[in-house]
């Protein structure tokens, strides 16, 4: 029988007691994940993976050490407590180092309420082929795809246990299911390659694999005859597939880690506007049957709504807690961790206040400019907001969607990018970060 999530924990604390640590944290998780590849109608690979991880953060005074292992032996459970302390004692010293204060703990949680745990039994592997195999059939079915990449189907399933010698004790499980195709269009040089997927927590909420299939083709079959757009200054609107990469730069740049170093162009903006007036970004990390869904943060802290951006205004900074000593605040319940590392900030879920216009709208009325449908690699300044990244997607004349595009380079500052935007009304709710299609209303373009 596998052993208590708990019991490991509760093991690794008293050998941390023992070999001489002052404080000290233990997590536990246990995961299953099953994945299918399917190619040609035939089954490609098929994985199965198992596994049980510890990890162990000790304290010997203001010095801290964090060891992890997979094999939860009693023997092992020893020897990383006693390599843990005698790693904290060669540690340099950290004054903001330690666990949380006893009062600043969460003491109770409403799992139920977040739907992080399906019931339904784990799918057989037969069913994640099908489902797969119906990804494929639909994408090859679209007129003008020439083969599909690959339609894979995952399963995963995982529980948490965190233990702290404060007094936290606490855990939950979730799972995950999965469907993703990738479709290629053309022939020879001219072929172009897109995507469609989906993931949630519960089966019944995973879109139909006909539906992904079909969108993996069609997006592809819009990326042929590609060019060059002109190089100039353009209007450029962010595809809600994409559009959350720049709210993730807003999100890097109050994140406690980047501005405690100084490495962010947010740095100075506190109670400034970073977004347009009537916009505002919320965090809700209790939202049901949601990826970014937490009952607490990686120290056992309590997670709650809060607002970041209010009507374009920045509130606060993303904080854990050593993050928020070195800035004399309180830490906002947004560490993460996991079994190999220490926490660090991160946000849960967030939501961008959303348009009245639609994504056609927008289209419509940017007059010509570039649809960014795609990105490949960056030049991201994190203490000016210089921005620069390739880019692909569609061209726009005169409000309508005229040909594809490609190896071009898009260019602006980011805060000035963000100041200005324009939200359409596009954005999937059920997602962790939900963010519309959003309109930049001028960028350099280096194209042609």
């Amino acid at each position: 029988m596998s052993q208590r999530l708990d019991t490991l924990t509760g093991s690794l604390l008293q050998a941390a007691r023992k070999a001489g640590a002052d404080s000290a944290d233990a997590m536990a998780v246990r995961g299953t994940a099953v994945s299918v590849d399917v190619r040609a109608g035939a089954l490609e690979q098929a994985e199965r993976e198992e596994s049980t991880d510890i990890g162990l953060r000790v304290f010997v005074g203001q010095r801290v050490a964090v060891v992890s292992a997979s094999n939860t032996s009693a023997a092992t459970v020893l020897e990383m407590a006693e390599r843990a302390v005698a790693m904290a004692r060669e540690a340099p010293e950290d004054a903001f180092a330690g666990l949380a204060d006893p009062d600043q703990l969460s003491t109770s949680w409403d799992l139920d309420a977040l739907e992080l745990f399906d019931p339904a039994p784990e799918p057989d592997p037969a069913v994640l082929q099908e489902d797969a195999a119906r990804a494929e059939a639909a994408g090859l079915a679209v007129k003008g795809v020439s083969q599909v990449q690959s339609a894979s189907a995952v399963y995963d399933e995982r529980s948490v246990h965190l233990e702290a010698s404060n007094g936290f004790s606490g855990g939950y499980r979730r799972t995950g299911r999965a469907l993703s195709c990738v479709a290629i269009a053309g022939i020879g040089t001219g072929m172009e390659r897109d995507y469609d997927g989906d993931s949630r927590i519960f089966q019944a909420d995973l879109r139909t694999a006909e539906e992904i299939g079909r969108n993996a083709g069609e997006r592809a079959l819009a990326r042929l005859d590609a060019c060059k757009p002109p190089t100039g200054s353009y209007p450029v609107l962010f595809d809600e597939r994409v559009s959350s990469t720049l709210i993730g730069h807003l999100l890097g740049a109050i994140n406690g880690s980047s501005v405690t170093r100084g490495a962010s162009f947010l740095r100075s903006a506190m109670g400034e506007d970073v977004l347009p007036a009537g916009m505002s970004l919320i965090e809700d990390p209790h939202r049901p049957r949601t990826a970014g869904s937490r009952p607490f943060d990686g120290e056992g802290l309590p997670t709650n709504q809060r607002v970041i951006v209010e009507d374009g205004i920045l509130q606060g900074w993303t904080l854990d807690l050593s993050t928020a000593r070195q800035l004399g605040l309180s830490s906002t319940g947004n560490a993460a961790r996991g079994t190999g590392s220490g926490p660090s900030p991160t946000n849960w879920n967030v939501a961008l206040t959303q348009g009245s216009a639609s994504r056609a709208d927008l289209i419509r009325d940017m007059g010509t400019g570039l649809l960014v449908t795609s990105m490949i690699g960056s030049t991201i300044n994190p203490n000016t907001g210089d921005y620069s990244r390739g880019a692909a997607g569609l061209w726009v004349e005169n409000g309508e969607v005229t040909h594809a595009v490609n190896e071009c380079t898009i260019a602006g500052n980011l805060r000035d990018m963000l100041r200005n935007l324009v939200p359409a009304n596009d954005a999937r709710t059920h997602l962790s970060r939900v963010v519309p299609s959003l309109l930049v209303p001028g960028m350099t373009l280096a194209g042609s």
